[in-house]
């Protein structure tokens, strides 16, 4: 990676408007594409309202049009992957020669949807464990966490190792104040996090309730568990063995989290897509491919596609 150490954020929203900001205070180059919220970062900046401490940046590099952009040494993907068909149209524009994609998308299939684009060898992918949302334009609440698990992503399927870019990115964002850990196994990260993404964002939609309530009814929490087992199931059939204790924690740990809703309910109640396919459908495709179904995610997956807001 070059040693400017620019970055490209695609997509200003709770996520890369966090993450870019904490870049930019850091005073790295950073370079936003913004949609809706155009006009008022490029007159007023960013605002972020965080738990670590609030800042703003009155003066940021806004764009709306990506051919405007100059290339960057590292390209951030923070779009909802419901918004990825314009990622053919962008991408080319603010990837140089050297510049390398990184994926903060949630689901599965966001690196090989990026790698078709711009080249395998040059897309790493990650994981965001965030409380984080935008509460008016260019105005952003992060409400707790914040760490990244990163990973490099292989055609094959085959664990990428910790790689010198990953660890020179690690250094970038330590910097920044953003938390990472770095994993030597993006897919099994990937289905690590869908164990818990599957049952709690589908089911805070089509019951329209928060993590606490799905988990302390017995009827709903049982329905989690079997979801998370399924999940995993899935997940060694395509050689990526979970193990038991790991669901267990899963719901410990949401036991122990503050009352939530997940990102597909906030979607939801703002009449925006769905990132359905990713988490639901992806996963579901990959298993089947594998040999074997996933019956209660797809009764899950078939009841979202049936409310799912059309903008």
């Amino acid at each position: 990676m070059s040693e400017k150490r620019d970055f490209a954020i695609i997509g200003t929203g709770a996520v890369g408007g966090f993450y870019g900001g904490l870049l930019q205070q850091a005073g790295f180059g950073v370079h936003f594409l913004v949609h809706h919220d155009y006009e008022e970062v490029r007159k007023h900046g960013l605002v972020i309202d965080s738990i670590n401490g609030n800042f703003r940046l009155p003066h940021v590099h806004a764009y709306n049009d990506p051919r405007l952009m100059p290339p960057c040494d590292v390209v951030v993907i923070a779009l909802k992957t419901t918004a990825n068909s314009a990622l053919p149209d962008i991408l080319p524009q603010v990837m140089g020669a050297h510049s390398h994609a990184l994926t903060l998308q949630n689901g599965l299939g966001s690196e090989a949807e990026i790698a078709r684009i711009v080249g395998a060898d040059r897309v790493m992918g990650g994981l965001c464990f965030l409380c984080s949302s935008k509460i008016s334009p260019g105005h952003i609440r992060h409400l707790d966490y914040g760490l990244i698990t990163l990973g490099e992503y292989r055609a094959d399927g085959q664990p990428g190792g910790i790689t010198p870019r990953l660890k020179t990115l690690k250094t970038h964002f330590d910097a920044a104040r953003i938390p990472v850990r770095l994993v030597d196994d993006l897919a099994l990260a990937r289905w690590k996090k869908l164990v818990w993404n599957i049952p709690f964002n589908g089911l805070s939609v089509v019951l329209n309730q928060t993590t606490d309530q799905l988990i302390k009814n017995k009827s709903t929490r049982e329905r989690c568990s079997t979801l998370m087992q399924e999940v995993a199931n899935a997940a060694a059939v395509c050689s990526r063995p979970i193990e038991t204790e790991f669901i267990e924690k899963m719901i410990a740990d949401t036991e122990r989290m503050e009352p939530y809703a997940p990102s597909m309910k906030l979607d939801f109640d703002r009449g925006n897509p769905m990132e359905i396919e990713s988490i639901y459908g992806n996963p579901i495709r990959a298993a089947r491919a594998a040999g074997v179904d996933m019956p209660e995610t797809e009764k899950l997956y078939r009841q979202l596609l049936a409310i799912n807001p059309i903008v």
